[in-house]
C-alpha cells in the first residue's frame, strides 16, 4: 500500500510493521534451509531416497520435509524461532502479541499432523535445526532401515 505515492505502509492489521520487515520476513524460506539441505545430504549419501516437501497424506494439505513412502517415514526438521523450540525460542520484541500467537499456532498444527500421521501408521521424526545433521541422519537412516527390515518380514510368506 502506498501512502500519497511516496512511502510503503502496511495495511491496517498486518504483520509487517514496516516495508524493511516485510522484505525480510517474504525472504524467510519454508523449504531448502540449511539444516534441510545438509541432513538431506548426508541421508542420501547413506543410500536412502526420500521426496522432498511432500504431503505424506493426501488429504491432508501438509508437507514433511522428507518423506520415505514405502516406509511411511515423515521427517521435519523445524526452525527454532518458527516452532517454539524450548531452548532458542526468543518471543519477539514488536509487535509481540501476533507473532507469539503465530509460534503458537505453528505448535499446534505440529501436534496435530503428528497426530494425523501417526493414526495413519506413519512414523514421525522431528529435529529442530540446531541439532548436528549427522545425528539426525543417522536417526533417519535408522528408523528407515528398521521399519524397511519389519516390512520385509512381515512379507515373507510363512
Amino acid at each position: 500500500m502506498r501512502d500519497n505515492g511516496n512511502a510503503w505502509v502496511p495495511p491496517a492489521g498486518s504483520w509487517a510493521s514496516s516495508a524493511a520487515r516485510r522484505r525480510n520476513m517474504q525472504a524467510i524460506r519454508n523449504r531448502d534451509t540449511t539444516p534441510e539441505r545438509s541432513i538431506r545430504h548426508l541421508v542420501h549419501a547413506q543410500g536412502l531416497r526420500y521426496r522432498i516437501a511432500a504431503r505424506p497424506l493426501p488429504n491432508l494439505r501438509r508437507t514433511a520435509d522428507l518423506v520415505f513412502r514405502p516406509t511411511k517415514i515423515a521427517v521435519f526438521i523445524d526452525g527454532c524461532y518458527w516452532h517454539g523450540c524450548p531452548e532458542h525460542y526468543v518471543p519477539p520484541k514488536t509487535n509481540s502479541g501476533y507473532w507469539s500467537d503465530k509460534v503458537a499456532r505453528n505448535m499446534a498444527r505440529d501436534r496435530d499432523t503428528g497426530q494425523h500421521l501417526e493414526k495413519a501408521g506413519w512414523l514421525v521424526l522431528r529435529f529442530w535445526e540446531h541439532e548436528p545433521p549427522a545425528e539426525c541422519a543417522e536417526q533417519i537412516a535408522a528408523a528407515v532401515r528398521q521399519r524397511r527390515d519389519a516390512l520385509g518380514r512381515k512379507n515373507e510368506p510363512g
